[in-house]
């Protein structure tokens, strides 16, 4: 009975509903790494300046697509949102939006975003993001999440496709770069993930989601996130083994991914009782600078 009334908002919680709830739904911060890396993406494909009659349809339809992508995993998630101590004060679980006004916002942004996309950059942009959106909101959220511990290995996929619609929005094609890109991302979102999971380990048992933590273990998780930072400085290489990326770069990469690596390393070995959170918290800065130092190496520095 008090699930029922956790999850059964009353309709004066409802009607309290402000746009600052809706844009709390869109997990803005989530949304504004990803838009930050598409815009790399389309920065990187091209030697001059983003012209602006494709950056701000690109940046806002990809922003609109990925924030919908996001609404749909608070719908999703509703439930078991209601149970979890880091979740259950969001707006659907706490009752200050109705599942039907999310599932409307969603499928508007969702909508709006993807025309943009199609009308006003190019469709292999509009498809390859809406694929992005099915693959976290749908088939990583409802499927994925519940069904198996690699969960984030396999879903994280859809997360790191923004590079690519980012390259593809001023190209039209899908360039082998732009896939690199995405390989960066892959590898960087497990060890990322796996240090909140934990941190949050708990939370994710008592609701019954199977992730690494929880299935295989603390230690196997903090040995998996070791062994993916090391996998990550190799993949963090290529950009300049490749030609792709200068110097600057290379420094970039090289410091942040040792950096992760450390974190990860005392995870494994010397851990606080923060330590988890702390390099989750890491994580975030990583791929946020790194991707700045590769705009920043590809006007700055001229590659052979």
């Amino acid at each position: 009975m008090a699930k029922s009334a956790t999850i059964s908002p009353s309709v004066s919680n409802i009607q309290s509903a402000t746009w600052r709830d809706y844009y709390e739904i869109t997990k803005p911060r989530v949304v504004a790494l990803l838009v930050l890396t598409a815009l790399v993406g389309m920065c990187l494909a091209t030697p001059s300046i983003v012209p602006w009659q494709l950056l701000i349809p690109a940046m806002l339809g990809i922003g609109m697509l990925s924030s919908a992508a996001a609404a749909i995993n608070h719908i999703v998630d509703q439930r078991i949102d209601s149970e979890m101590g880091r979740t259950h004060n969001r707006p659907l679980p706490n009752g200050r939006i109705s599942q039907t006004g999310a599932v409307v916002f969603a499928a508007g942004l969702a909508l709006i975003g993807f025309a943009m996309l199609y009308g006003l950059v190019n469709p292999l942009t509009a498809w390859l993001t809406l694929a992005g959106l099915v693959g976290y909101g749908f088939v990583y959220t409802m499927y994925l999440k519940r069904a198996t511990p690699q969960n984030i290995t396999i879903g994280g996929l859809a997360g790191a496709i923004p590079p690519l619609l980012g390259w593809t929005a001023m190209t039209n094609e899908v360039h082998p770069y732009a896939l690199l890109l995405v390989l960066l991302i892959f590898t960087w979102t497990p060890p990322h993930f796996w240090a909140l999971a934990i941190h949050r380990r708990n939370d994710y048992a008592k609701v019954n989601i199977p992730m690494l933590p929880v299935t295989h273990g603390i230690e196997f998780t903090k040995t998996q996130i070791l062994l993916y930072t090391v996998l990550l400085f190799v993949v963090g290489l290529l950009p300049y083994l490749v030609g792709m990326s200068g110097w600057l770069y290379l420094i970039g990469a090289v410091a942040l991914n040792l950096g992760f690596f450390v974190y990860a390393w005392k995870l494994k070995f010397n851990p606080e009782q923060g330590t988890a959170m702390a390099t989750f918290k890491y994580s975030i800065v990583h791929l946020m600078v790194l991707f700045i130092v590769l705009l920043l190496d590809h006007y700055l520095i001229p590659v052979a």
